[in-house]
């Protein structure tokens, strides 16, 4: 059972420029509630348009809401999802991007075209017996096995009679270059993607422009987005387009569903792929994977949303006044209970009323206790309540994600882009602040801890609102790894944070309310 909008899956582009108003009127026509998020768009100073359960009322059954907000100072490669319910396991994404304006130009020769490539981890198995499993037990449900999905399809086997039908196809011209909006859109696996005989050219990631650098592949975590620059300069044939996920005894077999398959089919092309799926890196090398997040730097001259350079805005001489520890983790309720996921040993249990709407009519009061819960330790044994942290405007927080798993973790802040200072195996310490790197981390919105790792960003909080700070993987969304940061400006200037919507939605203990408030 697959979510489509509009009929579409992927549902269809939103392509915008930078300060673009963006409406998006949204009828809900499946039977649960729902609301879409905007991953990687910034909301400045609007999280009443964040589309996450802490922000907003779901849009009920048979009803419609109109989303509108600006892509403020904003360019690049992002998408949007449904946001409640595990939905996401049931499709419902489609690509989202953030064009420059023609002002400033791109760091790079304007490409032949854009494509906008999805490609995630997929259960064949309706979302709502997927869900079932986890929150009706048992302990550690068999949950089905994944494919892996390209733009909606399956792989790519050589003997397809009508390959364009099944799987995912491109066509590009001789000698053209071109730009292709990768996205992890999956569930819980990290992939490395790669294009037969071709090389990858980095240019973007998530709206920062990246120095450029030159792959035969690119490992791509779960809800991360990458611009790649692909020239199609090998012989007019077909080529292999592939993504294998990491941490997976997954073979170069296009028949066994988990590794995603696509074609290059060069225009004119009327000669078959041939040989092997070209292999990439060992999925278990989780060296290499570091490195090369290492070696994902921010271009500090090139513009982007703005005509000065992206490195006139930088972390070399910064004073943090917040240091969080988190640690995402899993906890057993119980002896034979469900397994829940935590941050520092708290597992998220959403109220009916939304954080954001608690805030303003309430001050929080009867919904949440601002700081109830320990941001740099962990809470003790097992506990499940509504986690929210305050973050002090227009101060530096210095987040610390630490992994005590065996897989990638994968964590995602609403409301920003943060700076990728540092990563890690082992135990983060003080000392490991020598390490970081401060003349040009990368900003971005998502990033990877590794396995017995940590990873280390930096934010400035100068965008007031209820935030969402969330592990991508949705297994560990869904059940409970997940906090509310709350940046709270007292200025009731609408210059400084926007008034709720004149459409707002009301829920929970504020059902009844009568709005009262300006647009």
């Amino acid at each position: 059972q697959v979510i489509t909008i509009n009929g579409k899956f992927p549902g269809p582009l939103i392509n915008a420029t930078t300060n673009d108003n963006i409406q998006v009127n949204v009828f809900n026509d499946i039977d649960e509630p729902l609301l879409f998020t905007w991953n990687g768009i910034q909301q400045r100073l609007n999280s009443w348009q964040d589309g996450v359960s802490g922000t907003n009322c779901p849009i009920q059954p048979g009803r419609n809401w109109t989303f509108e907000f600006v892509v403020k100072d904003q360019i690049g490669s992002f998408f949007y999802f449904p946001s409640l319910h595990f939905q996401k396991a049931g499709g419902g994404f489609g690509p989202i991007r953030v064009n420059n304006r023609v002002v400033i130009p791109v760091p790079f020769p304007q490409p032949e075209d854009d494509f906008d490539l999805l490609i995630g981890d997929w259960y064949n198995f309706n979302y709502k017996d997927v869900r079932r499993m986890l929150t009706n037990g048992p302990a550690q449900p068999n949950l089905p096995s994944l494919t892996m999905l390209m733009n909606g399809k399956g792989p790519y086997v050589n003997s397809s009679t009508q390959p364009t039908l099944t799987s995912f196809v491109l066509f590009p011209l001789l000698g053209k270059t071109y730009r292709f909006r990768v996205s992890n859109v999956g569930l819980r696996s990290s992939f490395n993607f790669r294009i037969q005989n071709h090389r990858l050219l980095v240019v973007e990631t998530e709206g920062s422009y990246t120095n450029q650098m030159v792959v035969d592949s690119l490992d791509v975590h779960v809800g991360q987005s990458y611009s790649v620059l692909v020239t199609a300069d090998q012989d007019l044939a077909d080529y292999y387009i592939v993504a294998s996920p990491k941490l997976s005894n997954v073979s170069n077999d296009p028949n066994s569903g988990l590794l995603g398959v696509g074609l290059l089919r060069y225009n004119g092309s009327s000669t078959n792929v041939s040989g092997p799926v070209p292999s990439g890196p060992s999925p278990f090398d989780m060296r290499f994977s570091i490195e090369q997040a290492r070696s994902i730097r921010w271009n500090l001259t090139a513009g982007a949303a703005r005509p000065n350079p992206q490195g006139s805005f930088n972390v070399s001489n910064v004073t943090v006044s917040q240091t969080f520890v988190l640690s995402g983790s899993n906890a057993q309720n119980g002896n034979g209970g469900v397994v829940y996921s935590t941050v520092n040993n708290v597992s998220y249990m959403t109220p009916d009323t939304p954080l954001k709407l608690a805030d303003f009519y309430s001050n929080g009061s009867g919904v949440y206790t601002l700081d109830q819960f320990s941001t740099n330790s962990s809470n003790g044994e097992l506990r499940q309540g509504v986690f929210v942290a305050a973050g002090r405007h227009k101060g530096w927080l210095e987040l610390v994600l630490t992994n005590d798993l065996g897989s990638i973790d994968s964590w995602h802040l609403d409301g920003y882009g943060f700076f990728v200072v540092g990563y890690g195996f082992g135990d983060w310490t003080a000392a490991s602040r020598f390490s970081y790197n401060l003349f040009d981390p990368v900003v971005r919105s998502t990033v990877q801890v590794y396995p017995k790792g940590w990873t280390a960003v930096y934010a400035f909080l100068d965008n007031p609102g209820m935030w969402n700070l969330r592990s991508q993987k949705l297994r560990n969304w869904y059940m409970g790894q997940e906090l509310y940061l709350r940046v709270y400006d007292p200025d009731p200037n609408p210059a400084k944070e926007f008034s709720p919507p004149a459409n707002l939605l009301l829920c929970g203990i504020l059902h009844n309310k009568h709005q009262i408030h300006c647009h």
